[in-house]
């Protein structure tokens, strides 16, 4: 699990600037593995940068126009739907579902990743 879900970066003329971090399942963090990944928020922890090269967190850094007159409490519930639908996304999206099927030229193998 990440450590945290939502870090704020910036925020000028009403739009935020965010980092999300998604948990990724187990059978999946090999394609999300990138030994060069470096969160783009400056506080993550070594740990942090870390679990994002291993595939077992990924992030996304998105910016969101927030509603003018919005206050701290709609922003909050705001970002808190919008990691949820970003969880949701790496939960559900798996294009590597036969990744490593072959065919020999007479038999399949059909891997299936979870």
């Amino acid at each position: 699990m990440p450590r945290l879900n939502v870090i704020i970066l910036t925020q000028e003329s009403g739009d935020l600037t965010v980092a999300l971090w998604a948990d990724v399942p187990a059978a999946r963090q090999q394609f999300y593995a990138n030994p060069n990944a470096k969160s783009a928020w400056v506080g993550a922890t070594t740990t942090d940068n870390t679990n994002l090269q291993n595939g077992s967190v990924v992030e996304q850094v998105t910016t969101q126009r927030v509603p003018a007159g919005a206050g701290i409490g709609q922003i909050e519930n705001f970002l808190q739907n919008l990691w949820q639908n970003y969880q949701n996304s790496i939960n559900t999206a798996n294009p590597w579902l036969h990744y490593g099927s072959t065919w020999d030229g007479t038999t399949w193998v059909l891997v299936t990743v979870a």
